[in-house]
């Protein structure tokens, strides 16, 4: 198994079609079909490709700084984190958060954020439950379209802290779109 890290500027039309593919194996019937992000492209992401160089896993990675009670915070979010199905329960999936992981030392990451569904994965890895009323832009998925500001808690978020920093309790801005 090899773990690449691209920048998504650097995606040739090969690449894409194979997190295309991947993305909708994973994620039908709600991925959108004509791309490869939900809401918005990533930063970068991270790719696991097996012995032969197919693409079996995916992460979204999207770098910004939240607010939190009127306090920045430098977050690393994880965006549709995937293992082709025939693929899964080999560790992929905890290999992909170790890279990214990895990736934040030594740099200005004070946490990584993700929502999920399914938790079990996310927790043995110290992800742990936040409990923040969150804010965002919200984003009609069809048409990519600004449709206002939604404002509640998510029970899926989740977060570790990578930093020197302790999450804090409150509401938190994303200061953007929603993963």
């Amino acid at each position: 198994m090899k773990i690449n890290k691209i920048f998504e500027m650097d995606i040739h039309d090969g690449m894409k079609e194979e997190i295309q593919s991947l993305l909708s194996e994973c994620f039908q019937p709600d991925y959108p079909t004509s791309r490869i992000y939900y809401k918005q492209l990533p930063h970068a992401r991270v790719l696991a490709l097996n012995e032969e160089g197919v693409l079996v896993g995916h992460a979204g990675l999207d770098y910004r700084v939240m607010n939190v009670n009127d306090t920045p915070v430098r977050v690393l979010g994880i965006i549709d984190l995937c293992v082709a199905p025939r693929y899964r329960s080999q560790g992929i999936g905890s290999r992909i958060l170790l890279e990214v992981e990895s990736f934040c030392q030594n740099r200005k990451v004070d946490f990584l954020l993700l929502f999920a569904d399914q938790k079990g994965l996310y927790e043995r890895n110290g992800f742990s439950s936040a409990h923040n009323k969150c804010r965002w832009l919200k984003i009609n998925d069809q048409n990519q379209t600004t449709i206002g500001i939604g404002y509640e808690y998510i029970e899926e978020l989740m977060i570790k802290e990578v930093g020197e920093r302790e999450w804090p309790n409150g509401d938190l801005d994303f200061l953007g779109y929603l993963y």
